[in-house]
This record gives structure tokens, sequence and C-alpha cells, in this order.
């Protein structure tokens, strides 16, 4: 969407809420991982993506397809498998969801990151979305299935959600590949080598530590939070079961990757403000180069950050506590832009 389009759809750009005319660079805003579900035929037109992401000023968001959400069912401990997919069916679902999305990325006059230089874009101002899968459920059709959703346009792809499959081990159910299985490895090679960024959320701590030892690019772990002492585990209630380990997290960050926090009331707080602090604590813990926003938008109930003007509130927090404007940088969109550039490179080492 260029600036033309953005004023005739009655949108500012970049002169978002809390946004100065006499700054020299706008600080712009990424989401390493976000939802936008549409129930109902006009569900889309009433939550424009465009809209949404430049009343806080986003350019660069990762838009995350649930590719095992038809075979999942809520429950007092959360999200739980509910049958499974028959051969195909993932493979014939995740196509609908990018097709659908794709649609409405082009009736929002939006790009979609495809190449390094597109997120060169995003950091100048230019809204893009990042086609993003959660749970990797039709690669279990063959390792074609990477390539296809490549294809498709996908880059950033996140192995493993809450269904058995048979890429690795997920942190809410007691594990069956003590880690990543052999096809789950052979997964994080060829991401590697098409250029797609992996992202280790929700895999068990020895998966993780086997994706590390194997990838030649960094990875992210694009949502939930790090708790310094406590030991997640897979029979705990989903909030704690979810979390990352302190250690888990500076691997990670060893390898060049990057931790995001998302929105949950229970965990960080029922507000912006909460959040910054939250994720500022992060940063203390794991370097202002490895943390950034992976909010969960819109699959959340009664999140501390329910749109982009929330997340804007916590840049401008932070502008008001006078933080250092790199280190608000670093966190609101360079340390995302930077590692996916690495990962989209093909062959990345």
């Amino acid at each position: 969407m260029n600036r033309r389009q953005l004023l005739a759809a009655g949108l500012s750009w970049p002169l978002f809420p809390g946004a100065s005319a006499l700054a020299k660079e706008p600080i712009f805003i990424a989401d390493m991982h976000s939802h936008l579900f549409f129930f109902g035929a006009h569900a889309a037109s009433a939550n424009p993506l465009a809209r949404s992401m430049a009343a806080g000023g986003a350019t660069l968001v990762a838009w995350s397809l649930v590719g095992d959400l038809l075979w999942l069912r809520p429950t007092a401990q959360g999200l739980k498998q509910k049958g499974a997919p028959k051969p195909g069916a993932a493979k014939e679902w995740l196509e609908q969801e990018l097709a659908r999305v794709k649609q409405h990325i082009a009736e929002q006059g939006l790009k979609i990151v495809r190449t390094p230089e597109d997120v060169d874009r995003a950091l100048k101002g230019e809204p893009h979305v990042v086609l993003a899968i959660e749970g990797a459920s039709s690669f279990d059709d063959g390792a074609g299935q990477i390539k296809a959703a490549y294809d498709q346009g996908v880059r950033h792809v996140q192995l493993v959600h809450y269904i058995k499959n048979t890429i690795g081990d997920f942190q809410t159910e007691k594990p069956t590949h003590n880690g990543l299985s052999a096809f789950g490895r052979s997964a994080v090679e060829e991401c590697n080598r098409l250029g797609m960024l992996i992202d280790l959320a929700h895999c068990t701590g020895d998966a993780v530590t086997q994706a590390l030892a194997l990838s030649k690019a960094p990875m992210v772990w694009s949502h939930s939070s790090v708790t310094p002492t406590g030991k997640p585990h897979w029979s705990m209630p989903t909030g704690k079961a979810r979390q990352l380990t302190l250690e888990q997290a500076k691997a990670i960050v060893g390898k060049g990757g990057v931790v995001g926090l998302w929105a949950l009331r229970s965990d960080v707080g029922g507000t912006p403000e909460t959040y910054a602090d939250r994720l500022s604590e992060m940063a203390d813990w794991l370097g202002e180069d490895h943390v950034a926003f992976g909010t969960d938008m819109n699959a959340l109930a009664g999140p501390a950050i329910a749109d982009y003007v929330g997340l804007r509130r916590v840049v401008n927090l932070w502008e008001r506590r006078q933080v250092n404007e790199a280190r608000i940088r670093k966190i609101a969109i360079e340390n995302y832009a930077r590692v996916l550039k690495q990962a989209l490179v093909p062959g990345a080492a």
C-alpha cells in the first residue's frame, strides 16, 4: 500500500497515534506472531489488516496460519487434539487458508515478504506481511510439502503446535520423539536450504536443543515468555507449560536468535504498561538484540495487547521513560527483521 492508497483509505502513514510530525525517523513496529481470523462473510471488511497495522505504525507483521486448527478443541486445560488429519487434509486446509489470506492482503494493498529486500522496505515504512505457519501439519504429507509451502510464499515456519505430528515433540503433551524425529531434522535442513525462518515456539527443550545443533541460520521463539526459575512440564496448565526456561532462551540467543513475548494476561499482566515492563526485563536477561514483540494477537482472551495501537503505547511508554532509542528500535522491529533477513537467504549459514 503506497501513501496515496493509504490517504484514500482514510489512513495516515507514518503519522500513527503517538508519532511526531517533526520526528526524523519514525519507529516502526514488527510482530513475530499474530492471527487474523475471519468468521462470517463480512468479518474481513470489519477488521481490515491495513487499517489495523497503520493505526499503530506496524510495517512487518507475521500472519500465522494455524495449520492444525481443524483438529483442535478448547478444554479447561487449554487446546487439545480432536481426531487426526487424514492424508492430504492438512495440506488442503493450508492451501485454502493461504488463498483466503492472500486475497485479503491483495485487497488491502499490502505486500508479502519473500526476500530480504522486502524486509528492508518494511524497515523503511512500507507495510509488509510475512506468511507464517503455526504447526507444520501439512509437512506430514511428505518433504515435498515444505517446498510447496515455500512456493506459495510461506517464509516463517513454526514446526509444531498442539497435535501429534511426524516432526517433533511439543510442550503440552507427553513426548514421543525424544525431541525431533528424523524427518523433523531433515525439515530443519530443508527450511535452511530454501530460505525459510524456523520458529521453535511450542517445541520441547530436547527439540530446541537438536534444532539449534542442526540449523545453519538463526531461529526464533516467536511467542510465550521466559521463566528464570520455573521448570515447565507438559502436565502443567498451558500458560505454564508453554514458557521457555532462561537456559533454553539463552541457547536460542547464543545462535543469533530472537525470543518473542506474548500478551497472555495471566502471564504478563493486563495492560500495555505491564507488557512493556515484562519485555524490558527479558531484554535485560537476554540482551536487547534478542527480544521482540510476538503478541499472539486475536488468539488470547483479554490480552495485554489487543491491537497495534497497544504496541504503539509500549513504544511510547519507553520513549517517555527515556529508554535509549537504539534499544527501542531493536526490540520494536530491527531484531525480527535481522533474523528474518538472515533466514531468507537460501542455504544461509
